[in-house]
């Protein structure tokens, strides 16, 4: 006649897949900031979860939600997966336009090189009109710029 009860912290909580090659679990490790009273200063603090993956859908690097279990389905497994957030390999990089994974590009940069020529060339065009509106300004005032003379130390010096 004794009730179970099931006493868990976290129920739901996200954290990072870093291993997945267990059968149907994934290890799933969880960092939070904690406050140092003494220090006044906030430093991360890790756990570790295994968490059943009845798909085997996580592999390592995702971002996942996992929901506390009522009861354990083992010694360690005492949550599941309930959603992957965030997918590894579907980052895009802001300047290209194209998938990453960390630093190595998921698609080819093929169309790269055209754009870099485009810059070059409008690069290019700027120097010129600057060139020209220096000129233009020069002229337009009808008053030659002195250019500064720079005199060297050791001619003043007496032998």
């Amino acid at each position: 006649m004794s009730v179970k009860q099931a006493s868990v912290h976290a129920k739901w909580v996200i954290g990072k897949v870093i291993g997945n090659k267990m059968h149907k679990t994934a290890k799933v490790r969880v960092t939070r900031l904690v406050l140092d009273p003494y220090l006044l200063k906030y430093y991360n603090k890790r756990k570790t979860y295994f968490a059943h993956d009845a798909l085997q859908q996580c592999t390592m690097g995702d971002i996942v939600l996992i929901k506390a279990l009522p009861e354990p389905r083992s010694k360690h497994v005492k949550h599941e997966l309930a959603e992957i957030v965030h997918k590894v390999g579907q980052v895009v990089d802001p300047l290209t336009g194209k998938r990453v994974a960390g630093k190595v590009f998921l698609e080819p940069l093929t169309d790269l090189g055209a754009r870099e020529e485009e810059k070059e060339t409008t690069a290019a065009s700027l120097t010129e009109k600057l060139i020209e509106l220096n000129i233009n300004a020069a002229s337009a005032s009808g008053v030659s710029v002195p250019q500064p003379q720079i005199q060297s130390q050791n001619s003043n010096r007496d032998v």
